[in-house]
């Protein structure tokens, strides 16, 4: 009972708070894959500037709140700007899927070089804006990591309520599922994709301001997540939201836990390990594409 009460159960909320915003991050992924087929190879370094642009806006005085409402706003623009003048010039080609993977691959490149010479190398700190613990159990819990919790399943939530319960959420899924039926339909189609990959851009900012108290802010800080949202988009399925809830939330507190027992550096090998037998047995991921709850 100790054993459950000191060691298991902080491993567990630990689990739960960097799980939540993995799963931002692999929700932006998988809805952008899952309308416009696109892997954004960038989802990391879009993660990163979410982190440092908070990071410049708290030292120019904004408060953490204002910051956490103001950054993902700013970084949809850059996304949507990244896909109306990169993504969409090579979109409709022939070799999409090859184009799109090293257009977005050489943007992150570009991206994470940006950063080193606009804030340096060097680990930048970004103080928790809420202090102290809760007692639970007889254990104390950062009152941050549970906000974050809180906040991300909110987050979490108002995703699969916007996409699954409202008319702009059927328009996105009808595009996903006959671009051309809905472009006849009188659905400015381009705008939708637009929009699509800016909101999936603005959930990975979101994620790295979340997690900018809790781990230093520094320019391939995107590397760290990004694999981990990768195998979490693979596992749950390459375009379910669903999936990407329920694989995300699991990868975590596997990589959580077993941090007990084994090294650190064995935690990226044991999640490539499950995605690997996950695919073995169900090649398509746990569940299907978006359109899909």
């Amino acid at each position: 009972m100790d054993w459950l009460q000191f060691v298991l159960a902080p491993q567990v909320i630990n689990g739960l708070s960097i799980g939540v915003a993995v799963v931002l991050m692999a929700l932006g992924l998988t809805i952008i894959f899952g309308l416009l087929d696109v892997i954004n190879m960038a989802h990391g370094e879009f993660y990163a500037l979410g982190a440092f642009v908070a990071v410049a806006l708290i030292g120019m005085g904004l408060s953490f709140w204002l910051a956490l409402l103001v950054t993902p706003v700013l970084l949809a623009l850059v996304g949507y700007l990244s896909e109306r003048t990169l993504v969409q010039r090579v979109f409709h080609s022939k070799d999409r899927h090859t184009l799109t993977l090293l257009l977005t691959f050489g943007l992150g490149v570009v991206m994470e070089d940006a950063l080193k010479i606009v804030f340096g190398a060097n680990p930048l700190r970004l103080e928790a804006p809420i202090q102290g613990a809760t007692e639970m159990l007889g254990l104390f819990f950062p009152h941050y990591r549970l906000f974050v919790m809180l906040f991300g399943g909110a987050v979490i939530a108002a995703v699969w309520l916007l996409v699954f319960r409202t008319p702009l959420g059927a328009m996105v899924r009808a595009a996903a599922f006959d671009r051309h039926m809905t472009a006849s339909l009188g659905v400015p189609v381009h705008k939708v994709y637009a929009a699509t990959f800016a909101f999936g851009v603005a959930l990975a900012a979101l994620a790295g301001v979340l997690l900018a108290p809790m781990y230093s802010v520094f320019p391939t800080m995107g590397r760290d997540f990004v694999f981990i949202a990768f195998s979490v988009v693979i596992i749950g399925g390459m375009g379910s939201i669903k999936g990407a809830v329920l694989a995300g939330l699991v990868l975590t507190q596997v990589q959580s836990i077993s941090s007990l027992w084994i090294s650190p550096v064995w935690s990226d090998p044991l999640l490539f390990g499950i995605m690997v037998l996950v695919l073995v047995w169900r090649p398509q991921g746990l569940f299907g594409r978006l359109g899909h709850a």
